[in-house]
């Protein structure tokens, strides 16, 4: 009894490999909506740093205005990318504004709680543009969605 271990037809139905997985249907985006989608989520590092953290927003806004009609990848993200920069600078303003009224004293709570914002802001936006240069559609926690 000489049966070849590779012959399929000698072993029992369950114990047959897997078929093969079927093709992808859908094709994602190209490798250069993928690359604008990863500069809208990096714009927003670039703008706090010429801006001093202000125009985090700004970065975001022009990429996905430029490139939304013609990059549907680009204009999903660059809008994910333009909501939570936003949602961080209203964050950036209150803390500030809380840090003024309560006279200086606010910022006990103030600036722990703004480099906890800020590491999560940085942690956040890296993780965005790794997921947008793979071709996966990212979506930031704790983000308002202003822009639809």
């Amino acid at each position: 009894m000489n049966t070849p271990i590779n012959d399929p037809g000698s072993l029992p139905p369950s114990d047959l490999p897997p078929p093969p997985p079927e093709p992808m249907t859908s094709v994602g985006p190209g490798s250069e909506e993928r690359q604008w989608a990863m500069f809208a989520h990096l714009s927003a590092l670039l703008g706090a740093l010429l801006t001093g953290g202000v125009g985090v927003f700004i970065g975001p806004l022009v990429i996905w205005l430029i490139k939304k009609e013609t990059m549907p990848f680009v204009d999903d993200q660059g809008k994910e990318a333009l909501n939570f920069n936003i949602t961080i600078a209203i964050v950036g303003v209150a803390l500030f504004l809380l840090t003024v009224i309560t006279f200086g004293i606010g910022i006990l709570l103030t600036l722990p709680v703004g480099l906890a914002v800020t590491v999560a802001w940085l942690v956040l936006t890296v993780i965005a543009a790794i997921k947008s240069s793979e071709g996966v559609s990212y979506r930031y926690p704790l983000t308002l969605r202003l822009v639809k």
